[in-house]
């Protein structure tokens, strides 16, 4: 949309409040929200925030930063919130000269989606964010109790999960998704939505704007949304598949060749190829808690192996079945807490570093990993991803190609910021310890 239109149609819905949006480093969703008098200013992108405020963003002496929106993302929500309609617009994070802040992930990314199109692609990106739909207790608490006791697919009877899941749905259609499919997923309580693909700076969009949706319709059925990736111990965690591939200037599949082997093309196995390189690494990114990784563990169908499959759904990547336009790689690593611009760009990083390389995956595994034995995948040179996010942060400081995708700024603020997670958690005492060693020592 061009700035005069989405003035008239502020004024036409009778807008009351305009949301700025942005990203911090963690990927939590944040806003300043300004009222119908300065909706030509922010439109502008003159309106100013301080950025000391924003954990990892900047320094005190260096706060000024400016709020530059992407008229593309233009969406006024389907609610009144306290006094009117509510309008949301997508912003870059910008200094005040109008250059692009370091420490913005968007930008992080945007530069990304550059670097591939002076590579002759675009990166065409579709997720799969699974979540759980807990109950609050008596207090307002907020709980693991869902009232669903339903499996895969299944047709449940009528509950607050099912009518909520419903909910989202038509909210997402109202302000522009597509909405592909809805159901219920492997857990009690747990579903999905999946939404069409699209460039991977619009698919980062749609999936900070889902969560946001998500969580806001479920508290309106009095549930509590959750993308954290194993919220209860012995049933399955909350992923985000990422399928994506790379698209010519001619708007032809480059991963899709008739001719080869797999029909799968040398473009898109050296991308596969990058994708394993250096999927240890950028795991801290994509599975960014301590909690993602009680999610990648045996036995609960998340990928703790790093092989690819152009059938068998046990390792890290795998190509679905379907050719032509639709040939993609779809790596099942990745959870839904993650900051979607970062973690679409340390992947998108990744495959062009394969492309450029002229890596080699090695040859599809089309055994069941999970019940190989440690003998048989070493003697496939199959690695593990990392067992927790200390590996994990280690793993990442030393991957040179990260610490380029990022910048210096996200890359250190980062890696400050989950390792100071991480020794909080090793210092807290937690119920299991008190279980298993209070009465025994």
């Amino acid at each position: 949309m061009e700035r005069a239109a989405i003035l008239k149609r502020l004024k036409a819905e009778k807008v009351a409040y305009l949301r700025l949006w942005f990203t911090d480093i963690m990927g939590h969703n944040k806003n300043v929200e300004v009222p119908a008098s300065q909706f030509e200013k922010a439109l502008d992108g003159q309106i100013l925030f301080d950025g000391s405020s924003i954990e990892g963003f900047s320094r005190i002496e260096e706060s000024d930063m400016l709020l530059s929106p992407d008229y593309k993302t233009f969406c006024i929500f389907p609610w009144d919130e306290c006094g009117g309609k509510v309008a949301r617009l997508i912003c870059n994070v910008q200094n005040p000269d109008g250059t692009d802040f370091v420490g913005c992930p968007r930008s992080v990314l945007r530069r990304t989606c550059k670097r591939a199109a002076e590579m002759g692609y675009v990166m065409n990106a579709g997720t799969e964010a699974e979540f759980f739909l807990f109950e609050h207790g008596v207090d307002g608490e907020v709980t693991t109790r869902t009232n669903d006791a339903g499996g895969y697919f299944d047709l449940t009877p009528i509950d607050r999960g099912e009518e909520a899941r419903r909910a989202i749905v038509q909210v997402l259609e109202q302000i522009g998704f597509e909405v592909e499919a809805a159901h219920h997923e492997v857990a009690m309580g747990q579903h999905e939505i999946d939404f069409k693909y699209s460039d991977a700076v619009t698919t980062a969009d749609n999936i900070a704007t889902f969560r946001f949706v998500v969580r806001k319709v479920a508290l309106d059925f009095g549930l509590h949304a959750t993308f954290m990736p194993k919220p209860i111990y012995g049933i399955s965690g909350s992923g985000m598949h990422t399928h994506q591939s790379l698209f010519n200037m001619d708007g032809e599949n480059a991963f899709y060749d008739p001719e080869a082997k797999f029909q799968i093309s040398a473009v898109g196995l050296h991308y596969i190829a990058g994708l394993l390189k250096h999927a240890a690494a950028f795991c801290a990114i994509t599975n960014p808690l301590v909690n993602s990784f009680k999610r990648l563990v045996p036995g609960f169908e998340a990928p703790t192996h790093v092989a690819w499959s152009e059938r068998n759904r046990s390792p890290l990547i795998r190509v679905p079945d379907r050719r032509g336009i639709s040939t993609r790689a779809e790596l099942r690593s990745p959870d839904p807490a993650c900051n979607p611009y970062l973690a679409l760009a340390v992947m998108l990083a990744a495959g062009l570093d394969g492309i450029e390389r002229k890596l080699a995956p090695g040859a599809p595994i089309n055994k069941n990993i999970y019940a190989m034995s440690e003998k048989e995948r070493s003697s496939l040179k199959i690695n593990s991803l990392p067992a927790n996010l200390s590996e994990a942060i280690a793993l990442l400081a030393r991957d040179s190609l990260m610490q380029k995708t990022l910048g210096d700024h996200i890359f250190q603020n980062y890696i400050r910021a989950k390792k100071e997670e991480w020794n909080r958690y090793i210092a807290e005492v937690h119920q299991w310890e008190l279980d298993w060693y209070l009465t025994k020592y």
